[in-house]
């Protein structure tokens, strides 16, 4: 069984795709405690999140589910009560046009009010997610390629100012 994020097994799917992140305990934990009217609909978008690329994982940070790639991708403003809100940290640097996505600042929220708004907005949430993942990607081997600059040796004569 081939291993994913932080040496976890997953298994594979028919097409031999790893299978999607599996839940986390400490994640699973916090929901059982999480008392809120919106859980079902929190609890909808973590699993949207998750089961839209197998790089994405999730954590508890900040006291709130975080779901992460290389980087922190998202995280839930808990205390919401009128809509599930999931802020991106880094929102503007995911590459598209997502009309969910609310803000002008680095950071980017999408807020949901009900499972039959998560069922509309479910398609662009993992489009999202799958653009974040590729966007690290594509930034890691851009990364990689880049040839480093030449350090000057530490033996080569210093050029005399003219006096």
């Amino acid at each position: 069984m081939p291993y994913g994020a932080w040496g976890v097994k997953r298994p594979r799917a028919p097409d031999g795709t790893i299978s999607a992140m599996p839940r986390r305990k400490a994640v699973n934990d916090w929901f059982a405690k999480y008392d809120n009217p919106m859980k079902e609909v929190v609890m909808g978008m973590r699993d949207a999140i998750l089961d839209a690329d197998p790089r994405i994982d999730e954590c508890i940070k900040w006291q709130a589910p975080t779901f992460t790639y290389e980087g922190n991708l998202a995280s839930f403003f808990p205390r919401s009560k009128q809509h599930a809100s999931l802020m991106f940290h880094t929102g503007s640097k995911i590459p598209g046009t997502f009309k969910r996505l609310e803000g002008s600042g680095q950071g980017r929220t999408m807020k949901i009010d009900s499972l039959d708004e998560l069922k509309k907005a479910k398609p662009e949430l993992q489009k999202i997610v799958r653009a974040w993942c590729d966007w690290v990607e594509a930034t890691k081997a851009a990364a990689k390629a880049k040839p480093k600059k030449k350090k000057p040796a530490a033996n080569a004569k210093k050029s005399k100012k003219t006096r």
